[in-house]
């Protein structure tokens, strides 16, 4: 799910209290120890989603994935995930029993017919009874704005340009709330940029980034400058083919840097370049040349990087992944 992913879990790592509130049932008291650290999640990074609770003084956990769409493997991932949290919580324990575990599916988008409230996975024979997992599926993109609102967080906020019936004025509100609710001036810009991202995933077809983006930075002058949306928005849209939602946003940046908007050629130069260097590339030229250096930078000719040294990582059973080592690069020319 590339920088939506990141994100998200950064985000719900500063508001662990927000994300555990939304799934313990209304009315039980609810204490946060922590994030489950262990030397096993040390090996399985993904198990950085997982919560050490007590609901009612008793010991829970906590288990949440942020989910692009409901894909047919997510309740594969879902059961890995839990053996990885089991071997962690066990090992961590010390001859203490394992606390009761409940995982969640927070879904971004998919069909519009409603996803079911709970996803399983079957490891039983055929015919005989049911063993495997169960868990818990919250399709925040088929939630109202009133829905989320409701939660009592900025951290559900970011969610807000999935809903069904977000909309420009509901939107306008929902900013105002979340720079209100948000404890830090770095706070509210990570809420903004996680906000900015999730309208670029549009489920529903509202077509509000360019407003939503206009809004923002009326709101937080040069939020574009101070965070790293820009990776972000290039890695989603390079994921989902959201290209129009990015060239608006690099846009107005160059704008900011030129005095004027971006030619067609200068646009297919931004994008091009951030498919071919990089994400990480083409924002420090956004961000730091300034605007005579950044157009000769754009008319020049586009080379390829260097070849990268690719390693395999095992990271789980039956997921193999490439990390890719780059070679590092003359700076470019100011």
């Amino acid at each position: 799910m590339g920088g939506a992913d990141i994100t998200l879990r950064h985000i719900a790592r500063r508001r662990p209290e927000d994300l555990a509130r939304a799934f313990v049932p209304g009315g039980r008291a609810v204490e946060v120890l922590g994030w489950v650290d262990t030397q096993v999640t040390k090996l399985e990074r993904r198990l950085d989603k997982a919560l050490h609770l007590r609901v009612e003084g008793e010991p829970r956990v906590l288990h949440v994935e942020f989910c692009f769409a409901l894909r047919r493997d997510v309740p594969d991932l879902v059961f890995e995930y839990l053996g990885f949290l089991f071997s962690a919580l066990r090992a961590e324990g010390a001859g203490e029993p394992v606390p009761p575990i409940e995982s969640v599916a927070v879904v971004l988008s998919g069909r519009r017919r409603r996803l079911p409230a709970v996803g399983k996975r079957r490891t039983a024979w055929p015919g005989r009874r049911f063993s495997g997992t169960h868990f818990r599926i919250d399709a925040v993109y088929q939630r109202t704005v009133g829905e989320l609102r409701a939660r009592g967080s900025a951290l559900w906020l970011v969610f807000a340009p999935l809903a069904r019936d977000a909309s420009v004025a509901a939107m306008r509100e929902v900013i105002a709330d979340i720079a209100a609710g948000a404890a830090t001036h770095e706070e509210r810009a990570e809420l903004f940029t996680a906000f900015l991202i999730m309208a670029t995933i549009d489920p529903w077809g509202h077509n509000l980034q360019k407003e939503l983006v206009t809004m923002v930075e009326d709101k937080e002058e040069g939020l574009l400058r101070r965070t790293p949306i820009i990776g972000e928005m290039i890695i989603e849209a390079e994921q989902r083919g959201t290209e129009k939602a990015v060239v608006e946003l690099l846009g107005r940046l160059f704008a900011r840097r030129v005095g004027r908007r971006p030619t067609t050629e200068e646009e297919g130069s931004i994008l091009a370049r951030a498919q071919v260097l990089g994400p990480g590339e083409v924002e420090d030229a956004l961000l730091d040349l300034d605007g005579d250096a950044l157009v000769r930078w754009l008319a020049e000719p586009l080379r390829a990087p260097e070849p990268l040294l690719e390693q395999a990582v095992e990271v789980g059973p039956g997921d193999r992944r490439r990390r890719s080592v780059r070679r590092e690069r003359p700076s470019r020319k100011r």
